[in-house]
């Protein structure tokens, strides 16, 4: 070794590695081999935690099974203590996708905690006859086991990341809903009138909605936290003690706070996907659900002047390099854009799953990577559109009640009293003419104007009050 390199050994040759690198040969030849996205598994910090907390469960099951000596596993546990500390993570340089179904990433995390440890410990890096980074730190483990388990850890934290500000969303749009009670406008269906409703309903809606997606992706968080630790290469355990998957799962929960569990069977675990198939299928409900909402607050807010016009978007930016004083509806059109992403996603997830063969996925890699993309992404949208969208709605009133009174839409309220041919002939006579549907209905004889008032009240319209009237005009 010298000041800027050392020089280490694998079973393919011997390679020279910076010497201030916690990373080695391993690492090195993955950076030579996959330079694909110019991102690193470095960059999600919730993967670095969550490999450095299988490491040291492994670490402390090995030890307790008396497979690891003492001095050896405290210098293994301090380096991964560190590491979940948030040290070393720029150490972690390689390519998401990457082929070997995870070995990269398992040997980056092997290389990086055997070399700190062998720091703690009084030697220099590179020192591998005092501790290995596999015959030690990968004591009883495989990418086969490490790498999923760690996986599903990341997945977990981003999910309950991205249920908190979903939370928020729906709490914001609840709000909205209050202050919105007692909004009257038109609803609709395929964009034509329908009956009335309250501005308040459509965001309680929009609420509802949100909480949904939030409870569905908290239930797919005990499959996640099945884990196969101790399956070794295919899942039958060998190399490893028949009592390790029980004390590493322990141990992982206990690190992690979370219910970590051995799997059922580890051979079906092993080469299963399923789990990332189904909480990719629900991360893209959530992403369909939230881009048709931010389809609706684009319509909603449209115009100003020509569109629909009945809420203002908060203007955050202008619109346009050429025509002054226009606002673009931003922040829901960034959620749309996420939401196609992690669309095509789901997509990407169900491939590689479907992909893999007899008793391994080689291609989790591009399960993960699309994973975290999609709850990331997912995340930052959801937080923009709860703090700098939707909290600062306000609704254009006078328009609002205005577009009830000229609707044809309110007819449909006369249907029980006059029926459905009466009705109709109301409708069509208000389009030809521009008049109102009250006076009409008057003007025909088919009801008195007190019956009208009372039956076309705008709170009886949006549901909020029950029925109480009479028919008195003729029925056809």
């Amino acid at each position: 070794m010298t000041d800027s390199t050392r020089t280490e050994r694998d079973s393919l040759g011997t390679r020279t590695v910076p010497g201030s690198a916690y990373w080695g040969i391993h690492t090195a030849r993955a950076l030579d081999n996959f330079a694909i996205t110019g991102d690193s598994i470095g960059r999600y910090p919730a993967l670095i935690v969550s490999l450095a907390a299988v490491k040291q469960a492994a670490c402390r099951a090995n030890r307790e099974l008396g497979i690891l000596d003492a001095r050896r596993a405290d210098a293994i546990e301090a380096a991964c203590h560190e590491i979940r500390a948030g040290a070393l993570h720029d150490q972690f340089p390689i390519d998401p996708i990457q082929g070997g179904a995870g070995t990269s990433t398992n040997m980056n995390a092997n290389e990086v905690i055997a070399n700190r440890a062998l720091e703690l410990l009084g030697y220099d890096r590179g020192s591998y006859t005092e501790l290995d980074p596999l015959d030690h730190v990968n004591l009883g483990q495989s990418t086969n086991d490490v790498y999923p388990t760690a996986i599903r850890l990341t997945v977990v934290h981003h999910i309950r990341e991205l249920g908190t500000v979903l939370g928020r969303l729906a709490d914001t749009f609840g709000g909205k809903a209050t202050e919105f009670a007692d909004v009257i406008k038109m609803g609709r269906t395929q964009l034509q009138d329908a009956v009335p409703m309250t501005l308040g309903q459509e965001f309680g809606t929009f609420a509802v909605m949100v909480r949904e997606d939030r409870d569905r992706l908290e239930e797919s968080i005990a499959l996640l936290c099945e884990s196969n630790l101790g399956g070794t290469a295919i899942g039958t355990g060998i190399n490893g003690h028949p009592g390790y998957p029980a004390l590493a799962c322990a141990h992982l929960a206990e690190l992690t706070g979370e219910r970590v569990t051995p799997a059922a069977n580890l051979i079906e675990a092993t080469q299963d996907c399923g789990a990332f198939v189904q909480v990719s299928g629900i991360l893209k409900r959530v992403a369909v659900k939230l881009s048709k909402t931010c389809n609706d607050l684009r319509l909603m807010s449209s115009g100003p002047t020509t569109g629909f016009g009945e809420i203002n978007l908060p203007p955050v930016q202008a619109g346009s390099s050429i025509m002054p004083g226009k606002v673009n509806p931003v922040v829901p059109e960034i959620v749309n854009q996420v939401a196609f992403e992690a669309i095509g996603n789901d997509l990407t997830v169900t491939m590689a799953a479907e992909a893999g063969q007899l008793q391994l996925n080689a291609f989790e890699p591009i399960i993960a990577y699309s994973l975290l993309r999609t709850t990331t992404h997912l995340t930052a949208a959801v937080d923009a559109l709860a703090t700098k969208c939707v909290a600062g709605v306000t609704p254009n009133r006078d328009r609002l009640e205005q577009g009830v009174r000229r609707s044809i839409g309110i007819v449909t309220a006369l249907t029980p009293h006059i029926g459905y041919t009466a009705s109709a002939v109301i409708a069509k006579q208000a389009l030809q003419t521009g008049q109102s549907v009250s006076d009409i209905a008057i003007e025909l004889g088919f009801l008195a104007r007190e019956t009208i008032d009372e039956i076309l009240a705008p709170r009886r319209l949006a549901g909020l009050t029950g029925p109480s009237v009479e028919t008195t005009g003729p029925r056809q």
